[in-house]
C-alpha cells in the first residue's frame, strides 16, 4: 500500500479525505473521537509545510441539493477549536485555495456524482491538490468519487496514517496464530453478520454470540425463545454453524414481556416463557475464564439491548472483561464503540477501528475498493 512516508509531501498542496461523519446537535458536535483520530495525519502534514484541503461526507443527503441539517460547518467550528486555526468551508470546488494551512469542503454528497463514482467528479477532486491522500477508514468500502475515483485519478496518492494504523491493526488481529483467540459478533442479525462469523471461526477457537443473532442460534438449537427477535429464515444457517462446536451461547438471559418493561428476570436458556422476550445475556464463569485466557481478543457488537439500563450489564460486564484481559483486543462498529465509551476507559482495548461497514467487510476478506485503489495486499 502507498504510504505518507514514503511519499513527497513537503511544501505541497494536499486534497486529503476524511471521515467527519460525526453526531451533531443543535450545531454542535457531540461526539469529536473521528475528527481526533486524523491528528496524527494533520500534524505530519503541518510540520511538512503542506496546506491541506480536507474532504467528506457527512449523513446522506440528496445528491445536488444544499440542505443545512447536512452541512459540515458544525465539524469546520469544531476543527478550528481542536487546531486552533481558521478552517475555511468551501461551497463548491470552484472556491477551493489553499491561502489557509487547513480549510474543508462542504458535505461532499451534495455533489450530484459522488456517490455513483463519476468519472469527472473523480478527476475534478484529483486535481484539486498536487497530492491526494485517503484517510477515511470508515468509508473504504464504498466505490465513489472522493473514495475511490480520485484515487485512482490521481497523479499521486497515498493512505493517511489513521488509513495505515487501522490497516495494520486489523490485519495483525486477523492473521496473527497466537492462540486461544475469541471472538464476540454481537447484533441483532444473523444475516448481516453470517460472512464475518464464517471468516471469524477461521482465525478463533470459539466465536461468542449476543443479541438478536444469540437469538437465533438458541432457535436453532431447539430452546424456546418466546417473543424475542429471530431471523426464521436464518435457522439453518445457524445450524451449520453450531455443528461446529466453536459457537459460544449463554447459559443465562435476561428476559422481559416488553422492551420498554422496567420488570426482567433471569433464568436458564430453557426457561424462557412463551410471552417473555430475550433482552440480555448474563456472562458465564466459562466465558469470562475464556476472555481472561485469550492471547487474541475480536470483538463487534453488543450482546443486548445495553441503551436500556435495565439490559446493560450483560455488555458492560463483557466490556469490563475484555478491558482486564491481557489479550491483543481489537473492537470496531458503532455500537461496540459506544459501549466502550460508556462502560470503560477506551485505552484498555488495544485498537478501536473508526470502521463500521468497512470493519466488517475487512473481517469477512473482501477486497476494499479504496484499498485495493492504494495497492493494499489482502
Amino acid at each position: 500500500m502507498r504510504k505518507l512516508g514514503d511519499t513527497d509531501v513537503f511544501n505541497k498542496t494536499i486534497a486529503l479525505r476524511v471521515d467527519l461523519n460525526v453526531p451533531v446537535k443543535d450545531g454542535k458536535v457531540l461526539d469529536d473521537t473521528r475528527i481526533l483520530a486524523i491528528t496524527s495525519t494533520l500534524q505530519y502534514l503541518r510540520k511538512q509545510q503542506s496546506k491541506i484541503v480536507l474532504i467528506s461526507h457527512f449523513g446522506r443527503p440528496k445528491p445536488g441539493i444544499f440542505d443545512e441539517k447536512f452541512s459540515l460547518l458544525p465539524v469546520a467550528k469544531r476543527l478550528e477549536e481542536i487546531f486552533n486555526t481558521t478552517v475555511p468551508l468551501f461551497q463548491s470546488l470552484k472556491d477551493v485555495n489553499f491561502d489557509n494551512e487547513i480549510s474543508l469542503i462542504e458535505n461532499i454528497r451534495f455533489l450530484q456524482g459522488e456517490v455513483d463514482n463519476d468519472a469527472d467528479l473523480s478527476r475534478q477532486l484529483s486535481d484539486l491538490a498536487d497530492v491526494y491522500i485517503f484517510d477515511a477508514f470508515g468509508t473504504s468500502h464504498r466505490s465513489h468519487a472522493s473514495t475511490f475515483g480520485a484515487i485512482n485519478s490521481s497523479k499521486v496518492s497515498c493512505a493517511g496514517l489513521l488509513l495505515e494504523e487501522e490497516t495494520n491493526s486489523l490485519k495483525k488481529a486477523m492473521d496473527s496464530e497466537e492462540t486461544p483467540a475469541l471472538s464476540i459478533v454481537g447484533g441483532s442479525k444473523v444475516s448481516s453478520k453470517l460472512e464475518v462469523i464464517k471468516s471469524l471461526l477461521h482465525v478463533s477457537n470459539e466465536v461468542l454470540t449476543g443479541g438478536g443473532i444469540t437469538n437465533t442460534f438458541l432457535k436453532a438449537s431447539g430452546n424456546n425463545i418466546g417473543i424475542s427477535l429471530f431471523e426464521d429464515s436464518m435457522i439453518e444457517h445457524a445450524k451449520s454453524l453450531l455443528a461446529t462446536d466453536k459457537i459460544l451461547l449463554p447459559e443465562e438471559v435476561v428476559v422481559s414481556k416488553s422492551i420498554d418493561s422496567s420488570e426482567s428476570r433471569v433464568c436458564g436458556i430453557d426457561a424462557v416463557q412463551d410471552d417473555e422476550m430475550i433482552l440480555d445475556q448474563i456472562l458465564s464463569p466459562k466465558a469470562v475464564e475464556k476472555i481472561f485466557k485469550a492471547k487474541k481478543i475480536i470483538w463487534n457488537g453488543p450482546v443486548g439491548v445495553f441503551e436500556q439500563e435495565f439490559f446493560s450489564k450483560g455488555t458492560q460486564k463483557l466490556a469490563e472483561a475484555i478491558a482486564s484481559s491481557n489479550a491483543y483486543s481489537l473492537a470496531g462498529g458503532g455500537e461496540t464503540l459506544l459501549a466502550i465509551k460508556m462502560f470503560i476507559d477506551k485505552s484498555n482495548i488495544s485498537y478501536c477501528s473508526t470502521g463500521g461497514g468497512a470493519f466488517l467487510e475487512f473481517m469477512e476478506g473482501k477486497a476494499l475498493p479504496s484499498l485495493s485503489a492504494l495497492g493494499f495486499k489482502f
